[in-house]
């Protein structure tokens, strides 16, 4: 049994706690807040093996530079002199071509296969439920020149053994047989799965802490005590924590801080999203969407429909920009004609700091610095996606078991 503190409690630091404790190991988390909110509350909650083609690849950067001139885009980049962003950007520039993106579809897609694999089950083995449904995924589009891309990300995705069908309008109805769908067509990708965040996450704090598991909110790590290529002690808000054996830094967008105070270079920068719920509906989305024009996401939870999107490249900044959410709304009714939305009030809007790494791929892995250290973080839109196949790599690289995939494409040093 090893001591073990846990920087982060957010959903990739809470499913690192699960099976670490499986492993009889004794688990503290250290949790800037309270717990009440976090990245991956108000996320989309879907799971999906299908998002094989990672953020950086080619005409990614030309995009992005079309959309920076509309305020309502779902890509923006908050123009701001940061030596970390430029930094960010030119490692992103190299990873945007054709070879990475051959590099990284299979790495992709199994750790997507293996979270999918392990939701099943911990949603089989657990005593709560958070909504796991494996109904698939649709890609919805309006216009020819996404239908040519869609279709071959379908051809892509069915030679890396991922199954896609293309859809016509007719078919994506048949499926929606309670909502008005006004689109082109779509692809489905019939093994994506999809859950209701916030109660996974409410449910894995309560088991953990009835396991045992100590979680210290409302606790910022300020520093860090070294010594003989170990983390010796925590310096936090609250005190010095005593020495731990192991310690795996999973704060997300806040990782660069904690790094750059052990002397660690880690390039990431903060992918500000947004999502609202609409309430008890009568008529529902039947299969999690995603508005492929819009970029905007679409997951039913229950008789609840919730709307996720944006990507706003900033700093730890959480502030609620009105239009880019009025862009998302703006959307909904040209695939849903008769889904009039209105813009909700901003305090019923979540935000959260997504952790983009430049080139697509989460960092998952021992610091070459710390022999004692883990990291685990720059999941970008993925975290929940992932969650559960990272945690338990993570447990496996601490027990030093074999790994469930090879790793090497993870490397917390890679740049």
């Amino acid at each position: 049994m090893k001591n073990i503190y846990i920087i982060g409690g957010g959903i990739i630091g809470l499913l690192s706690a699960y099976y670490l404790e499986k492993q009889g190991h004794q688990i503290t988390i250290i949790e800037q807040t309270d717990m009440s909110d976090g990245c991956s509350y108000g996320n989309a909650g879907m799971v999906v093996p299908s998002h094989i083609i990672p953020l950086a690849a080619p005409g990614m950067i030309s995009k992005g530079l079309r959309m920076l001139f509309n305020a309502k885009s779902p890509f923006y980049i908050k123009p701001r002199l940061s030596g970390s962003l430029l930094k960010w950007g030119y490692y992103f520039y190299k990873a945007s071509t054709e070879k990475h993106v051959k590099y990284s579809i299979p790495i992709l897609r199994d750790i997507s296969l293996l979270s999918r694999k392990l939701y099943a089950e911990i949603a089989q083995e657990s005593t709560f439920n958070f909504g796991f449904k494996e109904k698939g995924l649709l890609m919805l589009y309006k216009t020819e020149a996404v239908e040519k891309e869609e279709i071959e990300t379908a051809h892509i995705a069915n030679k890396a053994g991922i199954v896609a069908h293309i859809l016509s309008a007719k078919e994506v109805q048949a499926l929606e047989n309670e909502i008005e769908v006004a689109v082109r067509g779509g692809i489905f990708f019939p093994k994506d799965a999809h859950l209701i965040p916030q109660i996974l996450i409410k449910e894995l704090i309560n088991d953990l802490k009835n396991k045992g598991v100590q979680i210290l909110g409302n606790t910022e790590v300020k520093g860090f005590e070294k010594q003989n290529g170990q983390v010796k002690t925590l310096l936090t808000s609250k005190g010095k924590l005593a020495q731990a054996e192991e310690i795996i830094l999973a704060v997300g967008a806040w990782s660069p801080i904690l790094t750059e105070q052990l002397g660690i270079s880690l390039p990431m920068q903060s992918g500000k999203g947004y999502s609202f719920t609409l309430k008890n509906r009568e008529k529902n989305v039947q299969i999690p969407s995603i508005l492929t024009e819009a970029k905007v996401a679409v997951t039913p939870m229950g008789s609840d429909l919730r709307f996720a999107g944006t990507m706003e490249i900033t700093d730890i900044d959480q502030a609620i920009n009105m239009q880019r959410v009025s862009g998302i709304v703006e959307s909904i009714p040209k695939y849903y004609p008769a889904m009039q939305v209105q813009l909700p009030e901003k305090q019923e809007i979540w935000k959260g700091l997504r952790p983009c790494s430049p080139d697509g791929l989460p960092y998952i892995g021992r610091s070459k610095y710390f022999k004692n250290l883990v990291i685990a973080t720059g999941h970008a839109m993925m975290g929940v996606s992932l969650a559960p196949a990272t945690g338990k790599l993570v447990q496996e690289l601490i027990d030093k078991q074999p790994l469930s995939m090879e790793i090497d494409a993870f490397a917390p040093d890679r740049f």
